[in-house]
């Protein structure tokens, strides 16, 4: 049975958009600190403020696009914002219409994912959500190492020329806003049309049932677990690879993330989603334990690999869940909450492993994350309660 076409336009649009996206960042810091002259705290604070503004932001766009019953519009403008965002970087003098460019797409992330997320799971039937989630996730993640790559490719060709790229990377996201507005059919009904409501009213929480909850609470605990992708970067330095080589661990890890997520997301159509999250974890234990005794650049390539099995077992399937679990009208508001709790718990996860890696060593770090999987792991397989059973 052949996914929706809104699920394969829907997947290319996070193709290029984030091919494009990520052109411009695998750049950006390095573009700020040499060629603008900025500092490596301003580096961080423009990064800080951008990703605080995607979370806060998914979160109403969720409940917005249940109140007026429409995901589509959302998804637009969220990407329109990101694309029209891209010209700004080859265009910006100083550090101020940068900070501008990242917070404006930072705020078009957060429009668009919640209402997509929702709008994916309105179009697709429910034994296919798995599937779904899963080619997305997967089309998104090519999207995520094929930037960087062409962009080292542009850069070596013409001699480190920055704006290049980045005028390069404008093309992919027009292409992405294309897709949207002649690719993406949202249906005709949207539940919420019907009977809307005062959004985030404390009657629609109350709906969200305990399955939800209990998903909620299994993805803060495994994200604190899956701390900032930028420890394995981390990682590879402190063994000895160039830093010129560097980038190649996050390729190869979204590699095999993206070759992974599409089947596995399928078979959690088809098999026990429980047991698939705990493969799921069992991998990232995996990962965290190899990467803590790393001694040199093959195993840490090697804990790479593993870290991308996990991502593909679980970032898709965990959306599906979501999507299953939450009533119809409430898929947006459902979407936010999950991103926002994926989002805080991301950030203090990342501080528990820099203030670990600072104080006690790289190893511990990675050992501290492999007893946040256990705590993890022992929550899903000793729940007994029936709507937990359902939702994993």
């Amino acid at each position: 049975m052949k996914l929706p076409k809104g699920v394969i336009a829907l997947g290319l649009v996070s193709l290029f958009m984030d091919f494009s996206s990520e052109m411009i960042h695998s750049l950006l810091p390095v573009y700020l600190v040499v060629v603008l002259g900025a500092s490596v705290l301003s580096v961080g604070l423009i990064e800080g403020v951008a990703e605080a503004t995607a979370s806060i932001t998914k979160v109403f766009s969720g409940v917005i696009s249940d109140w007026i019953g429409r995901r589509k519009p959302l998804v637009l403008l969220g990407y329109g914002m990101a694309a029209l965002t891209k010209p700004l970087f080859p265009l910006a003098t100083g550090m101020t219409a940068i900070l501008t460019a990242r917070f404006l797409d930072r705020i078009g992330k957060g429009i668009r994912g919640a209402p997509r997320d929702a709008l994916i799971a309105d179009i697709t039937p429910p034994e296919q959500r798995g599937a779904a989630f899963g080619l997305r996730q997967s089309m998104d993640t090519v999207g995520a190492f094929a930037g960087p790559i062409v962009a080292m490719a542009l850069m070596a060709v013409s001699h480190d020329n920055f704006k290049l790229v980045f005028w390069v990377a404008v093309g992919p996201a027009i292409i992405c806003v294309l897709l949207i507005i002649f690719g993406v059919q949202e249906p005709e009904v949207v539940p919420s049309a019907t009977n809307r409501r005062m959004p985030l009213n404390p009657a629609d929480m109350y709906r969200l049932p305990v399955h939800f909850w209990a998903v909620m609470g299994f993805t803060a605990v495994l994200t604190l677990a899956r701390f900032s992708e930028a420890f394995l970067l981390l990682r590879a330095e402190n063994v000895g690879l160039a830093v010129t080589w560097i980038p190649m661990i996050l390729i190869v890890m979204n590699v095999v993330y993206a070759a992974s997520a599409y089947p596995l997301g399928k078979y959690s159509d088809t098999g026990n989603r429980r047991h698939l999250l705990v493969l799921g974890v069992v991998l990232l234990i995996v990962a965290d334990l190899v990467l803590a005794n790393a001694s040199n650049v093959w195993l840490v390539c090697l804990g790479a690999v593993v870290w991308g099995l996990h991502m593909g077992a679980t970032q898709g399937l965990l959306s599906a869940l979501v999507a299953d679990a939450a009533p119809a009208d409430l898929r947006g508001t459902a979407f936010g909450v999950f991103n926002l709790v994926s989002g805080v718990a991301l950030l203090v996860a990342s501080a528990i492993a820099g203030g670990l890696w600072t104080f006690v060593g790289p190893a511990m770090t990675f050992y501290v994350g492999a007893i946040f999987s256990l705590i993890a792991l022992f929550g899903l397989v000793s729940t007994t309660g029936q709507h937990v059973k359902n939702s994993v």
